[in-house]
């Protein structure tokens, strides 16, 4: 019978399509009304793609209602082939106009009836059944010639068969309504239930469709159970239909405050949640109608009880749709009024409602919200939207009004975000630190849980300058160090040593020192807990910078020995580095120092450890380096030649050029300064090429240009034979500045008196020459003066002259106008030598 019924469309479609167009044929022919029926001719033509679409989907139009329609519609189109056929009537335009519209009645009826066609189909009749209702040919009408009116006979005669047909047609609309009404709700509901994809998506345009006129009322939507039957079948539909779907449920909740009842459960919202997660055009539904469902307090809880659902709704907060954004925005709003929804967003990374309720929440709130967030494991980002977001404020008030419960949650949660160093500005100016030194003087035994966090806060506190403004700080925790616990004292000597390193506290360390700050912290060199050990040894090294004199004797040989023993025994890097950098801070003119040094056989040990960590790189490793080159400036004092001597037979040489490419610029410093002294006494120490003791003659590799004799690294300690002079010019050739004054140091031993014609042809020859004007550009004053000193030396040549005293004088003028005046003589000296003086004498 279906298959019957469906021939017989198709068929009947095929002779409509072949009757438009006939009409559109005629239409185009006819010798009246040429422009209208050309008009006309295309509207018909339209209607051939409209039928292509109805035989292409035949066996879901073979419909009751649908062949009512076509029927109506063929009616419509016999009427326009005989109109145009007898169109010498005078109305002919007018008369073309209502059956144009007629014939747009007729495509509605189909398009009424068509259930289950596909959307893009609709569309296109829908624009059809548009353009022949709209349809005006008022322009054909009055370029007419004709304009009279017909007689009155003739015009009631066409108001009474427009009168009848439009009863006809009305007729014809309700038949059509009532059919499909009756077929329709069964299959609907049919198919809502059972039907697959694509039967399901045109029963639920349908259900919208009836929902939206109002077609269908409450009762029946509550008897089919629609609500429950769509979210039953929403977790497993596909995007389109879930989309639908959600945009009635929407549309329904909007509707009756029952409906929102039915939404309400857990099983229904864990669905919708799910929703959250799919793409953005169903996100923004699904949050949409959350929103709609949250004005009842119990979604509020449950809602956020659903795993991801704050998660999801944070995600969307910061998403890229605007829409989505606001709800959830308004969606978490709603949630946080639950302190546990709070705390999930908060962990969601959303901490403005745990800041509010730390501003306004009641007491017990408050320490709920500040103990959660001490627990949490805060990414620096999170910590900078807390601090931004305003959560230190509160906190502090809490530490300072609250009882122990709040003092105790908010000096944790202060702990967990001073990590963060925009956060430390924010607590000095929030006035915490005088309350915490407060703190830590207490003796009042209910407060002593407060003070490891205390301590743990000033301590990062400390690494800001801005803690300077508290006058005498360094003092009050220096008194506390004997008279608290190991982790107090371990956060007190790394807030001490932050405050002592600040490059505007040399008033605190002269303080510190004064009140005997390096005997107070002598004695935790000796603590068997190793964080403290190294925290103390931090900060008398630290200090040792500003003792320089009187350290051999802070420390006495008990200290010394101590320092040595860490230095060869600790297995911690950082431990051992400081322990040298102590050491190195001892001034070189204490014999008795070098002297113990020596007998403990340090030096060893410290090339040994030096070399190892330019191979083996660690985080300490720059500051063993450091360490070490500075303690070897003492092992290379110029004045004591057997100590040289000693030092170089241990590989010290090697090392000291070796660190010339280290990454460390004061490590290059040092290890210049060392090549300087051990360079200074290279000219006494050379075999001359004349002499008459030497019983095997040395080879000819032997013999040095500069120093114009034999030389040896192991007994001459000659820069040239140790390879050390190329590495010397490429750190002036780079960029940092501050090794020039030491690099300079050691090329200048090369021009002594008796040596400075062969020292600047080898420095010329090694291209040092532009390397030493590079520092007369940007270099210190100390540095361009030795500088200045090397050039003179070598502009006495006249073939270094003629080649670098062009480049040299551009500098050398700019020196003249802007440099130090205490340069300006050695300046005019070398200006003299390239015989520019007089010409440029007005610079001076």
């Amino acid at each position: 019978m279906q298959e019957t019924c469906s021939r017989s469309f198709l068929e009947h479609v095929k002779q409509l399509q072949a009757l438009s167009k006939e009409v559109a044929s005629l239409a185009r022919n006819s010798e009246y009304e040429i422009d209208m029926f050309n008009e006309f001719a295309d509207i018909v033509e339209k209607f051939s793609p409209v039928f292509d679409h109805l035989k292409d989907n035949d066996k879901v139009m073979a419909t009751a209602p649908i062949l009512k329609a076509v029927d109506s519609l063929e009616k419509e189109l016999r009427r326009a082939n005989s109109l145009i056929k007898s169109s010498n009537s005078r109305l002919v335009s007018k008369q073309m106009e209502d059956l144009t519209q007629d014939m747009g009645r007729s495509l509605g009826l189909v398009l009424f009836a068509s259930v289950e066609l596909e959307l893009d189909v609709k569309e296109k009749i829908g624009s059809l059944h548009r353009e022949l209702m709209n349809a005006r040919f008022d322009k054909s009408l009055s370029s007419s010639p004709i304009q009279t009116p017909r007689p009155s006979l003739e015009s009631g005669f066409v108001s009474d068969f427009e009168s009848r047909k439009a009863v006809e047609m009305e007729e014809e609309i309700q038949e059509i309504v009532e059919e499909r009404i009756t077929l329709g709700i069964d299959d609907v509901m049919l198919q809502l239930k059972h039907g697959d994809d694509k039967n399901l998506k045109f029963a639920l345009l349908e259900l919208r469709e009836l929902i939206s006129a109002k077609t269908v009322d409450s009762e029946w939507i509550n008897e089919a159970e629609i609500i429950a039957v769509l979210l039953n079948r929403l977790g497993s539909s596909k995007p389109y239909n879930r989309l639908i779907m959600i945009q009635i449920l929407r549309n329904l909740a909007s509707e009756n405050a029952d409906y929102k009842e039915k939404m309400a459960d857990v099983g229904s919202l864990s669905v919708l949640v799910k929703s959250l997660t799919r793409d953005v055009e169903e996100q923004r539904e699904a949050v949409g109608l959350l929103l709609d469902l949250s004005d009842l307090p119990a979604v509020w809880r449950r809602i956020g009880r659903i795993q991801g659902c704050i998660v999801m709704l944070v995600s969307m907060l910061s998403g890229n749709d605007p829409v989505a954004s606001h709800d959830a925005g308004k969606l978490l709003n709603a949630l946080s009024s639950n302190t546990q929804n709070a705390l999930h967003m908060a962990e969601a990374g959303y901490f403005k409602p745990l800041v509010q309720y730390l501003k306004e929440g009641s007491d017990m709130s408050k320490i709920l919200m500040a103990t959660a967030l001490s627990r949490m494991e805060l990414t620096d980002q999170s910590r900078a939207s807390l601090g931004e977001d305003g959560a230190i404020e509160p906190l502090v008030r809490m530490f300072r009004v609250g009882k122990l419960e709040a003092k105790l949650s908010a000096l944790n949660a202060l702990q967990n975000l001073s990590l963060l160093a925009e956060n430390i500005q924010r607590l000095v100016i929030s006035g915490i630190v005088s309350p915490l030194l407060q703190l830590l003087f207490s003796v009042t035994s209910v407060l002593m849980t407060l003070r490891e966090p205390a301590s743990a806060i000033l301590a990062r506190i400390a690494q800001s300058e801005s803690i300077l403004v508290n006058k005498d700080v360094a003092q009050q925790m220096l008194s506390l160090l004997n008279l608290c616990s190991p982790t107090i004292q371990y956060h007190l000597l790394h807030a001490l040593n932050s405050i002592a390193a600040h490059s505007s506290a040399s008033n605190v360390r002269r303080k510190m020192k004064e009140n005997g700050a390096i005997h107070l912290l002598l004695p935790f060199l000796m603590e068997t807990n190793a964080n403290i050990r190294t925290a103390a040894l931090n900060l008398v090294c630290t200090l040792s910078k500003d003792v320089y004199e009187e350290l051999a004797e802070q420390l006495g040989d008990k200290y010394l020995n101590i320092l040595v023993d860490i230095t060869l025994s600790s297995t911690s890097e950082n431990e051992k580095a400081t322990a040298v950098g102590i050491l190195s801070n001892l001034p070189v003119s204490n014999k008795k120092a070098t002297e113990l040094l020596k007998k403990t056989n340090l030096l060893p040990t410290l090339i040994s450890a030096a070399t190892s960590s330019t191979i083996t790189k660690t985080r300490s490793t720059p500051w063993l380096v450091e360490s070490v080159a500075g303690i070897l400036i003492r092992f290379t004092d110029p004045s004591d030649k057997k100590l040289q001597q000693y030092s170089v037979e241990h590989g010290v040489i090697r090392l000291l050029v070796k660190l010339l490419s280290s990454e460390s610029v004061v490590a290059k410093s040092s290890a210049s300064t060392s090549l300087a002294q051990l360079s200074q006494n290279s000219l006494s120490l050379r075999k001359s090429k004349n002499s008459k003791w030497l019983c095997v003659p040395p080879s000819a590799d032997a013999f040095c240009d500069v120093h114009d004799g034999y030389c040896f690294v192991k007994s001459t300690f000659c820069l040239v034979k140790a390879g050390a002079v190329s590495p010397l010019i490429q750190v002036l050739e780079g960029k940092e500045r501050e090794a020039d004054e030491a690099v300079l140091g050691a090329l200048a031993s090369l021009l002594q008196d008796e040596t400075w014609e062969s020292g600047s042809n080898y420095l010329a020859k090694l291209s040092g020459t532009q390397a030493i004007i590079k520092v007369l550009e940007s270099g210190t004053a100390k540095a361009q003066e030795k500088a200045l000193w090397i050039l003179e030396r070598i502009f006495r040549i006249e073939e270094h002259r003629v080649k670098y005293g062009e480049s040299a004088q551009v500098v050398l003028i700019d020196l003249a106008q802007n440099g130090d005046s205490r340069l300006k003589p050695a300046v005019a000296k070398l200006l003299a030598q390239l015989e520019l003086l007089q010409a440029q004498s007005s610079y001076f």
